[in-house]
This record gives C-alpha cells, sequence and structure tokens, in this order.
C-alpha cells in the first residue's frame, strides 16, 4: 500500500474529506481524531495488513508520518 493510498485510509477512519491530511499533519489538531477514529485505524490495520497496534503505539503516534512509518514495519 502506498503512503497516499495510506493517508486516503487514515481520512476515511477520521471521517476526513480527500486531502484533508498530509504526512505532516498533527493527529491532536483534529477533534476526528477520537476513541472511535483509533478503534477504527486497530481495526484497519489488522484487516489490511496483519498489524495489531496496541493502546501504547496509539499514544506514541504524533503525526500522520507516525502512522505510515508503523504500517511499514
Amino acid at each position: 500500500m502506498t503512503t497516499e493510498e495510506k493517508i486516503a485510509m487514515l481520512e476515511d477512519v477520521m471521517d476526513l474529506d480527500e486531502g484533508e491530511l498530509t504526512l505532516d499533519s498533527v493527529l491532536s489538531d483534529f477533534e476526528e481524531w477520537d476513541s472511535l477514529s483509533k478503534l477504527s485505524l486497530i481495526a484497519e490495520a489488522k484487516k489490511e495488513f496483519g498489524i495489531s497496534i496496541k493502546a501504547e503505539d496509539i499514544k506514541q503516534f504524533q503525526t500522520v508520518k507516525d502512522i505510515c512509518d508503523f504500517l511499514n514495519d
């Protein structure tokens, strides 16, 4: 999955319009980055990548790039 596809997935998870997020977007700047979005991200990561994201991991995410980098590992 490309970086652009990961960003699109995050926009979908956060119910944002296409193009609202960039790699440099700070997650805390978006009220949509809430507990429901975090649970949706956990589900999508498991479904799309077979990756389990833990609560400790989510607490470390500051930017969209942090999530994309985590999904690359």
